[in-house]
């Protein structure tokens, strides 16, 4: 598939990237062999196979949600760079 520069012009504008001129002609070459790989995998017979969001098994990789005792106030501010009694203190970012 052919990718005209003022394709690649579109793009790089809804992604408002600046591109010099070589660089709309290289991406242009770029994307229609990547179109044009696309196309030659339209043709694979791909019936019977069934549709996958990995390319490998995958299984839950997080841990049993247990309760565990807290590390405690001190543990958890100690090393905050300012602090006001048991709390952290952030600069005001709401005006």
């Amino acid at each position: 598939m052919d990718i005209s520069v003022a394709d690649v012009e579109h793009v790089a504008r809804l992604a408002r990237l600046e591109l010099s001129e070589a660089e709309k002609s290289l991406f242009a070459g770029q994307m229609g062999a990547i179109l044009g790989y696309v196309e030659k995998l339209k043709g694979l017979n791909t019936e019977g196979i069934l549709p996958t969001s990995h390319a490998v098994p995958m299984e839950n990789a997080f841990r049993e949600d247990v309760a565990c005792p807290s590390i405690g106030v001190e543990k958890a501010l100690a090393n905050a760079p300012d602090r006001a009694d048991s709390f952290y203190r952030v600069p005001k970012v709401i005006e």
